[in-house]
């Protein structure tokens, strides 16, 4: 009986030794991590980039970024999200550094004091795409307004992304000018997802959806959809990098958010994207518009 008291008490000791030494390390470690010199210290070689999910499904980042590492050493971290989102976690201070495409609330956040030097990077449309049977005959109409119009006339199913995206704020602006509420409609449904899932979808339920240009492309051999309207200026789908302004946090990183802007207009950069997917599908998937004025 003694004995086992004995090893009863030695256990218990060293428990209590292992209890108290885990609970002192993680006090250390804590006050390490949450010391005030770290939390205001900026990421000095890694960059948070808020990005749009069509150029990141594009498959665009995957020949950039590494070019951009390898050029400057920073470590480029995207956040793939709607550039509704992607203004949000700048205007938060969460990022260093935006490529978006939602030219209305890009001006909004410029003009809050969220964001500095937005400059122009590269364009390409929106299209519309739909089922090859085309239950609304959409096919040959020259106005997206139009195929709209047809679309919601035959209630045929529509796939909205539903994401606060630069593509979602297009389509309800023209579902406006229409004078339409499209939203709770039994032909009418939301993913709140991106770009390729939205179009996945699109493609599993047979439903027309807009998308831009370049993920559609990227993605069309896996999907049963067919191009129907893409030459409408109403479609046209501009790009913007926006550096996230430094008074917003003491952790952004503004040296690393300029290296990156600076590195999309650069024209190396440029080139690189005007020559993406041209051989794979005999044209880019976007037009360089480093230097342009906004009108051009």
């Amino acid at each position: 009986m003694k004995r086992e008291v004995l090893i009863h008490c030695r256990h218990r000791f060293l428990y209590l030794a292992f209890a108290a030494l885990a609970i002192l390390t993680s006090a250390c470690s804590a006050s390490t991590f949450m010391s005030p010199s770290d939390s205001s210290r900026p990421r000095e070689r890694e960059v948070l980039l808020a990005t749009t999910t069509s150029v990141q499904d594009s498959g665009l980042f995957d020949v950039l970024l590494p070019v951009f590492e390898e050029q400057t050493g920073y470590v480029v971290k995207p956040i793939a999200v709607g550039s509704g989102q992607a203004l949000f976690l700048g205007e938060r201070g969460e990022v260093d550094v935006l490529l978006v495409h939602s030219p209305d609330a890009e001006i909004e956040f410029i003009a809050a004091g969220h964001g500095v030097d937005r400059r122009p990077v590269m364009h390409n449309a929106f299209v519309l795409v739909g089922p090859p049977d085309d239950p609304a005959g959409i096919k040959g109409t020259c106005s997206v307004v139009e195929a709209f119009e047809r679309i919601a006339r035959a209630g045929a199913l529509f796939i909205s992304r539903g994401d606060g995206s630069g593509t979602d704020v297009l389509e309800k602006k023209l579902w406006t000018r229409l004078g339409y509420v499209p939203l709770g409609q039994s032909w009418y449904q939301e993913t709140g997802q991106g770009m390729g899932a939205t179009l996945n979808i699109a493609d599993e339920k047979r439903g027309y959806t807009l998308a831009d240009r370049g993920t559609y492309l990227a993605r069309k051999k896996g999907l049963n959809l067919e191009m129907m309207l893409a030459n409408d200026q109403a479609l046209r789908n501009v790009y913007h990098v926006i550096r996230v302004n430094p008074t917003k946090s003491p952790r952004i990183n503004a040296a690393g958010g300029r290296a990156f802007a600076d590195f999309m207009v650069a024209p190396d950069t440029q080139a690189r994207i005007g020559e993406f997917g041209v051989s794979q599908f005999d044209e880019p998937l976007f037009i360089p518009d480093a230097g342009k004025r906004e009108e051009e």
